[in-house]
């Protein structure tokens, strides 16, 4: 069994040679490389991973803060040219931290920890978790919202409005991303321009959903799919 793995840097020489560490490892796969954080971010939400090569000096978002928001079931090796954020690192959970130039002996004595680590089983878009994170503002602050709590989410051009119990969530991204974070089970188009919590639906009817006092419209294309979803629930 291998554990897949990303190396997230913006040093170009330093992805080189962990990409050839990786490769002579037989139980790790690169499957990413990423010079900007918030990239990998937007891979991790829909990809499986096991581990992460973390820089820490990243521009944007930071390696220290990208693993505040991920997934605790994946594991972090932070790569550094600075010892200095050892102590942060390890308080963050990460299973090493290594120091540039990194040599293959420590390399391999890292990556061999996995083994002992227990190792989570995820759905390729993390919908094992009862969470997502949405980036919130122009300044990288991301916010951690419950699954449970929303109601819908509504296309507005270029952004996407989440609604929920408690609040308004503003988003720069496409409808189509968002649902892709969605656990389909629990969340289903009913328009181009509407993703709903199917457990939030108050009443329906040919072509309206009510959710929390407000209309819905039911798009043409949606219309079979959604009646489908429905009539598996009904008594």
């Amino acid at each position: 069994m291998k554990f897949k793995c990303i190396i997230v840097d913006d040093e170009p020489p330093a992805t080189r040679v962990l990409k050839s560490y990786v490769e002579k490892v037989s139980f790790l796969e690169e499957v990413g490389i990423f010079n900007d954080s918030l990239k990998a971010l937007e891979f991790l939400n829909s990809n499986k991973v096991d581990l992460i090569f973390l820089d820490i000096q990243m521009p944007q978002l930071t390696g220290l803060q990208l693993s505040r928001i991920i997934s605790k079931d994946v594991k972090v090796i932070f790569t550094t040219a600075y010892p200095d954020f050892a102590l942060e690192g390890f308080e963050l959970n990460a299973i090493d931290y290594l120091l540039k130039p990194i040599s293959f002996e420590r390399f391999y004595q890292a990556v061999s920890k996995l083994k002992s680590e227990p190792r989570a089983e995820i759905s390729s878009n993390d919908n094992s978790s009862d969470f997502i994170f949405v980036k919130t503002d122009g300044k990288n602050k991301f916010q951690k919202l419950f699954l449970d709590e929303i109601l819908y989410v509504e296309s507005l051009q270029n952004y996407v409005c989440i609604h929920t119990l408690k609040q308004q969530i503003i988003t720069h991204s496409s409808l189509k991303n968002v649902i892709e974070s969605l656990p389909e089970k629990d969340f289903i188009q009913i328009h181009k321009s509407y993703v709903i919590a199917l457990k939030q639906i108050e009443s329906t009817d040919s072509f309206l959903v009510f959710i929390n006092a407000k209309e819905l419209p039911i798009g043409a294309t949606f219309k079979d799919a959604f009646f489908e979803r429905i009539d598996q629930n009904k008594i």
